[in-house]
């Protein structure tokens, strides 16, 4: 079994209270957040995710076990307001956008 991110993020996820639990709280359950929102620095994203090895049938090749995301959102005095939690099957029901953007500094030239 190989794992990457918090492992019983949902457990730990339970433990946070929106509008009674801060920033503080959240560091000392999980540590420092995965990831921080571009556009809003009080919005911080932890994640796990769990592969585990195949049954017979699918020749040992790895299956996703668990994929889960943890969105928190605190306000400016670092009070929790919101708090998102979404595992695997909910993941799969967000729709991307299929635009790419261009990007000519990275394109390679022939030369």
């Amino acid at each position: 079994m190989k794992g990457h991110g918090i492992i019983f993020l949902e457990n730990r996820a339970n433990q946070l209270i929106v509008n009674k639990s801060n920033k503080n709280d959240t560091v000392k359950l999980l540590g420092k957040p995965h990831i921080r929102s571009l556009d809003d620095i009080n919005t911080w994203i932890f994640v796990e995710r769990i592969l585990t090895r195949g049954e017979y049938h699918k020749l040992g090749q790895n299956i996703l076990k668990e994929n889960n995301v943890l969105i928190l959102n605190f306000n400016k005095y670092g009070i929790l307001e919101k708090k998102i939690f979404l595992d695997k099957n909910e993941i799969k029901k967000i729709s991307f956008s299929k635009d790419e953007t261009e990007n000519d500094i990275t394109r390679k030239s022939f030369i």
